[in-house]
């Protein structure tokens, strides 16, 4: 674990990646980077949806667009990717492009983000598209948003 950590440590000086995978039992983690906040949750959607195909193959042919708003950034990572979720199960898409717009709100005494996203992608055909795991859910457990001279997100998935 602590090899793990020094690599990310490395990682963040040098955006080589978009993002990769750690093991977890049971279940996958993967660490996402990007130069803002907005380019690591495009690549953290980016990898939940490598985990259930090979995105290279999925064409940009359909557009969903959604609004979340959340307390605060590990909440909004959260119901962004499970947003993304439950559009592919119930509208049986893939997707394999991104782009997050993320603004900090105060309404109030309340502070929020809000965060506007588009997914972009096609319906599932499985003689196409590579069948590999199947995600059941996000999970909150371990979950990480953090932004220094880069943003790095750390996510659990349950397979």
């Amino acid at each position: 674990m602590i090899d793990m950590i020094e690599e990310n440590r490395t990682n963040q000086k040098n955006i080589q990646k978009k993002f990769e995978f750690f093991d977890v039992t049971a279940d996958i983690g993967y660490w996402a980077y990007g130069k803002t906040l907005e380019e690591a949750f495009e690549n953290s959607a980016l990898a939940m949806f490598n985990v259930i195909t090979n995105v290279k193959k999925v064409d940009k042919k359909e557009i969903r667009e959604f609004t979340i708003e959340s307390e605060d950034k590990v909440s909004l990572l959260y119901d962004f990717l499970e947003e993304l979720l439950f559009i592919h199960e119930i509208s049986l898409l893939l997707f394999s492009n991104f782009s997050v717009s993320i603004e900090k709100k105060n309404s109030g005494d309340n502070k929020f983000y809000k965060l506007n996203a588009i997914a972009e992608g096609e319906k599932i055909d499985w003689k196409v598209h590579e069948r590999r795991s199947e995600v059941k859910a996000i999970t909150f457990h371990m979950m990480e948003v953090s932004c220094n001279e880069l943003c790095k997100i750390r996510v659990i998935l349950d397979l």
